[in-house]
Order: C-alpha cells, then sequence, then structure tokens
C-alpha cells in the first residue's frame, strides 16, 4: 500500500467505522435491477443514471453507495447520519467545496427517488433508502428477492470506492452482474451489453481502469461453433481477489 495523503488516509479510516458499525462482513448486496434493464426497456438502469455526466456522478453515486452499505436493517435508514462534513471527510472531497457538493447531491438523489430525506430538528436530515430501482417504492432487501449482485465489502474498507472512477466502479458492477458466478472467461453478448446503459466510450474507459488496476482480464476467445463463421470475440474475467488488497493509488 502507498502512503496516503491526509484527506485519503482520513476517509480510509471513517469508511472502515462505517463497515464495522453496521457489522458488514462478506458481500453487499444489490438488486439486479439497480444494474441492468429488463428486456426492450429503453431506460437506462439506475447506476448508469447514477454515472451520467462522468466525473460529475462521482460524489452522488459514491454517496449512494456508502448509504447502501451502512443502512442494513428495515426501515434501511440512517438515523443519525453524518453531516455535510462528516460525508466531505468519508469521501475525502476538499473542505470548502466538499460540503455543497454533499448537499446538492444527497439532494439530487432524494429528487431521483433513490433516498428520502426526513428534516430533524439541530441535526442531520435522516435518511431511508427507497427502491433501488429509483421508481420511489420501499426498498427490500435484495438478499431475500433471490438473486443479486454481491460487492465485497473490501470496496468500500479498502478504498476502491474511493479510487475508481464513477465509470469505473459502474462497470465492476455491471461485469459482477454479467458473469455471475463463472471463474472461466464469458463473452457478453451486444444486445445484453446494451442493456446495462453504458456507452462504447464508457466500457472502454472504465474497462481499462479495471484492468490497470488488475482487477480485469480481457481475453481474445472464438465465439461459434464448427460450422459457424467463428470470431473472436472479447471474454472478461473479474479477479475479486484483488480488492483484498489496496488499490494502486493515483
Amino acid at each position: 500500500m502507498l502512503q496516503l495523503d491526509g484527506r485519503r488516509s482520513e476517509a480510509l479510516s471513517y469508511l472502515q467505522k462505517a463497515a464495522d458499525k453496521a457489522k458488514r462482513r462478506g458481500y453487499i448486496p444489490f438488486p439486479p435491477a439497480f444494474v441492468i434493464a429488463p428486456e426492450g426497456e429503453a431506460t437506462p438502469p439506475p447506476i448508469a443514471r447514477l454515472v451520467q455526466g462522468g466525473r460529475g456522478g462521482m460524489v452522488r453515486l459514491r454517496l449512494y453507495l456508502c448509504i447502501t452499505m451502512m443502512a442494513t436493517q428495515e426501515p434501511f435508514d440512517l438515523r443519525r447520519p453524518p453531516g455535510p462534513n462528516g460525508w466531505r471527510q468519508m469521501l475525502a472531497l476538499d473542505s470548502k467545496t466538499g460540503p455543497r457538493r454533499v448537499a446538492s447531491n444527497l439532494k439530487w438523489l432524494a429528487d431521483n427517488k433513490f433516498i428520502d430525506l426526513q428534516p430533524q430538528w439541530g441535526s442531520p436530515s435522516a435518511i431511508t433508502l427507497l427502491s433501488a430501482t429509483g421508481d420511489g417504492g420501499l426498498y427490500t432487501q435484495p438478499r431475500e428477492e433471490g438473486r443479486y449482485v454481491g460487492v465485497p465489502i473490501e470496496f468500500w474498507t479498502r478504498g476502491w470506492l474511493l479510487q475508481l472512477s464513477p465509470t469505473a466502479t459502474a462497470l465492476l458492477f455491471v461485469l459482477r452482474e454479467a458473469l455471475g458466478g463463472h471463474a472461466e472467461p464469458q463473452y457478453i453478448p451486444t444486445v445484453k451489453r446494451q442493456r446495462y446503459g453504458l456507452s462504447s466510450a464508457t466500457w472502454t474507459t472504465g474497462r481499462k481502469e479495471l484492468e490497470a488496476q488488475g482487477l480485469l482480464t480481457v481475453k481474445r476467445e472464438p465465439q461459434g461453433t464448427f460450422y459457424d463463421f467463428t470470431r473472436l470475440r472479447n471474454a472478461y474475467q473479474l479477479d475479486l481477489q484483488r480488492l483484498d488488497d489496496y488499490p494502486s493509488w493515483t
């Protein structure tokens, strides 16, 4: 692990304490509908909406992922959440602009029905998770719904949340959904790729970043049968054990 600057070192400590307080272990579950749109649906899935705007989506995505990690029991709320300055420290934001960015992005999440904010006299607004589909419905525990997209808690506690760009984070979630539990490299058909709502440029940028961090291997493998025209296509393989270590900080 490289030496961190003071801001990121402080943020890493906050994230580890938040995970301990929430008693999080193993995998944090997200419903597939958070990552992939239903067949025939033109609207991008929630995670694609969260990262729209590139770096502009960084704070709202990281806020949402932290809230989801921290809210563990019904009604899946944070009655005593960090204030704007606390979130600013947890996300390693600038001391001058960070609180304002936190406030505006919490409002964005509320306006887009990912969370509900309840004002509290003399304290930060309480936060309640809403349905991860962004439809304003009640949040339900993904594990109780059957299949889910699991992201290791080390994504938070080792600082990957802080290091990966919004596009790389979105692609990591997408590949977790697309590859499921397959250990071998898998090809993702174009029709399915389109349901994730990520542009080709976003996919390519995220892929390069995940490869550079040692989280992803992309191989060229033949697709098709002996009787078909065989083409070489990209096959993707995640290395989730890499999350056990710290990222290469930049």
